[in-house]
């Protein structure tokens, strides 16, 4: 089996009469999308807006991000489980309109949402700065529950970054990539003189609102699952948080994940991907010592010399991190971790909430309370109100002349924790 990934560059972004990709440019029908996402019963309204890489445009507070994607030899769109019809991902023909995406803001489940600037220095800390952003800006009907108001932003995006999609059908992909899928025992027999590397995908999963969907199941109730690496190309892992800005995995940076995206590039050279672990982040001791124990198990199994484990959050999840690491370590095998870090303003705090002897690797993703202003914009989608209140931001924190002060947390992707980002640490 393999998945071949057809890429479709698009330079511009603009309105039209129909959906549709002239040239460069993705043209958008904004009344006919308004009203196919008007057709969930929990939005009252919805506003479409378009911004561009240097706009003077401050988008927030944001919920998700997505990339449009389609299966050009099947009916329906990707997120298989959520908004598509069920079907196993990660194989056959994907095409993607790489350039522009998706991005869901407006009144949202609480204020631990974050900030995309389009220019200035806050630009410099999230790739979504880069792309040319359709904006959806959201007011659900009175009265809804947080869960059902969350999942009709989340399904909101989804369904947009469908309908988007679709225009990339037929189109003929300006590069493709094709990924080879194996059974594990031929993996082992056809690079036999090379590591054999897994990755442990450490999934958000705490529960009030912290939550991550794995082929629509939320993953708060699976155990540690085995999952082809090119299955979170076709959106079998969907965003569904409500969590600090900085280390969250919006659905674009699942798509998108550099961790699987670099192992495949050098698979089959230097090093054997034999594919990925799929674990929850839990909240009692109990559950855990659980996901970790058959975390740790289910990687011997795969009869791998050495994993990469990621994050999503911080404090309670390095406890989650730092099990998985212990116990993976003690039957033998390397561990490399990627977290950020919460060390304080001044950088002098402890980093990470736990810690370990055996955790001897760690590539850090930058200080998430590192302060940083933002100059004013001409121009907020979304509200400047919960600027204060936001996780990174403070009481005080707007300024006389249109600018604010907040820790790096606060902006969506600064120290994604899946290396998607361009900060680190060094050890002096």
């Amino acid at each position: 089996m393999q998945l071949t990934v057809g890429n479709i560059y698009i330079n511009d972004l603009q309105f039209g009469p129909r959906t549709e990709v002239k040239g460069k440019t993705l043209f958008v029908n904004k009344e006919e999308l308004t009203e196919l996402l008007l057709q969930d019963e929990h939005l009252q309204s919805v506003t479409i807006e378009i911004a561009h890489p240097g706009d003077s445009i401050r988008i927030m507070p944001v919920k998700d991000v997505i990339e449009p994607r389609v299966k050009p030899d099947q009916e329906g769109g990707i997120f298989p489980g959520l908004v598509s019809k069920m079907f196993t991902a990660g194989v056959g023909r994907t095409h993607v309109l790489k350039g522009v995406s998706v991005v869901t803001t407006g009144k949202i489940v609480g204020y631990q949402e974050g900030i995309i600037d389009m220019q200035g220095p806050g630009a410099e800390l999230t790739p979504f700065s880069q792309l040319h952003n359709l904006v959806l800006v959201a007011e659900p009907v009175p009265g809804i529950t947080p869960h059902q108001h969350e999942a009709a932003l989340r399904k909101m995006g989804l369904r947009a970054a469908n309908y988007l999609g679709e225009a990339a059908r037929s189109l003929t992909p300006d590069e493709t990539c094709t990924y080879e899928l194996l059974p594990l025992h031929e993996y082992h027999s056809r690079y036999p003189d090379l590591p054999k590397i897994a990755y442990v995908y450490m999934l958000q999963s705490q529960g009030l609102l912290h939550d991550t969907y794995y082929y629509g199941v939320d993953v708060k109730n699976i155990v540690p699952t085995f999952m082809h690496p090119t299955e979170v190309m076709d959106g079998a892992i969907v965003s569904g948080n409500c969590v600090s800005a900085c280390d969250k995995n919006t659905t674009y940076h699942h798509l998108n994940n550099p961790v699987i995206h670099d192992l495949l590039r050098r698979h089959g050279r230097d090093l054997c991907f034999v594919g990925c672990v799929i674990t929850n982040e839990n909240v009692t001791l109990l559950d855990k010592q659980r996901s970790s124990d058959l975390t740790a198990k289910l990687v011997a199994y795969l009869g791998v010399d050495g994993v990469i484990i990621s994050e999503e959050g911080f404090g309670n999840p390095d406890t989650d991190l730092i099990m998985n690491c212990t116990k993976i370590e003690q039957k033998g095998i390397k561990t490399v971790l990627i977290t950020d870090e919460y060390a304080g303003q001044d950088g002098t705090s402890q980093s990470l909430a736990d810690g370990s002897p055996l955790a001897d690797a760690i590539v850090s993703a930058g200080n998430a309370n590192a302060l940083i202003t933002l100059p004013p914009m001409e121009k907020v989608i979304g509200s400047i109100d919960p600027v204060e209140v936001i996780a990174g931001g403070f009481k005080g924190n707007r300024h006389p002349d249109g600018s604010i002060t907040v820790e790096l947390q606060a902006i969506i992707g600064a120290t994604n924790e899946l290396g998607f980002n361009k900060l680190t640490a060094r050890e002096y």
